[in-house]
């Protein structure tokens, strides 16, 4: 629980507050943009809820944070029925689970509910909500686990759904007893619709999910920034960022409108605008990599 007496100094005064446990991980300004903000260290309530809506995503956000940083200064009656809304609906049959674990940051997970077998990625916290929710939704048959970074509690949802889980070679370590394990760096198809492509960059065995080449799940290989509006990759922690920069190339084989990340904004596009996109971010890193 959030702590009034640690309030960051950043919040305006108000019902909601970030306490100084935040991990600065970006859950709650992807989740209600309106009310919170980033310090560059931390993020803070910068404008207080004044419509129903935006006091809505703000207690999303709550729920979601990883590590319990933001609170209210009167308990909250919505509390029960906020739950209710993960997964939330993203597109289609792809939703965002919601409740992000410290375990991996505050890494964003989803899940696609598809009639041949139901597919999470990478993972949530372990909570009975989500849990019930999953089983209602039909249960979890594969787990795609975009690298090491972002596992979270997938041990505990494999094992209570038999689920398949799916990682790169270069990755097993951090799941040893993957069922399914990605070689090399030539794309895989794993069921019709789903192709997994090795990225390494940010990691030596990253991984994204193609799905219906419609909605690629990127985990930390790319995302949008909201400030600049455009596509961008990690600005530190790599493993190679010559290699970051070749796996964006490899990307721009492929069409899709959607890029769903573990960290970091998500965004739709048309296909042809997205293209673009990704293909000025290729060029922008070569003109880096050039002068360095």
């Amino acid at each position: 629980m959030a702590n009034p007496d640690k309030m960051v100094p950043d919040n305006v005064s108000g019902e909601f507050f970030v306490d100084t446990t935040c991990i600065d991980c970006d859950t709650c300004r992807q989740l209600a943009p309106d009310v919170f903000a980033d310090n560059g260290e931390y993020s803070y309530v910068y404008h207080q809820p004044l419509t129903q809506l935006e006091t809505s995503e703000a207690l999303r956000a709550l729920v979601c944070c990883p590590t319990g940083s933001i609170g209210t200064l009167h308990k909250s009656t919505e509390l029960k029925t906020i739950y209710q809304d993960f997964p939330m609906h993203i597109d289609g049959n792809v939703s965002y689970c919601g409740f992000t674990s410290p375990k991996s940051y505050g890494g964003s997970s989803y899940f696609i509910q598809h009639p041949e077998g139901n597919w999470l990625v990478d993972s949530p916290k372990f909570l009975p909500h989500l849990v019930n929710q999953f089983i209602a939704m039909g249960g979890i048959d594969y787990i795609f686990l975009t690298h090491s970074d972002d596992v979270g509690d997938v041990d505990k949802y494999a094992k209570r759904f038999n689920a398949k889980r799916i990682i790169h070679r270069e990755e097993l370590w951090s799941q040893p007893e993957s069922e399914i394990v990605i070689e090399g760096e030539d794309p895989v198809s794993i069921e019709p619709e789903f192709v997994v492509i090795p990225t390494p960059g940010h990691s030596r065995g990253h991984c994204v999910l193609l799905y219906k080449n419609r909605f690629l799940f990127s985990g930390d290989h790319c995302w949008w920034d909201r400030d600049k509006l455009q596509l961008a990759i990690p600005t530190h922690y790599y493993w190679n960022k010559r290699e970051q920069r070749r796996s964006c190339e490899k990307l721009l084989k492929f069409d899709f409108a959607w890029v769903l990340p573990g960290h970091g904004q998500r965004i739709f596009l048309p296909i042809t605008q997205m293209r673009q996109e990704m293909a000025n971010l290729v060029k922008r890193l070569e003109i880096l990599q050039a002068y360095r």
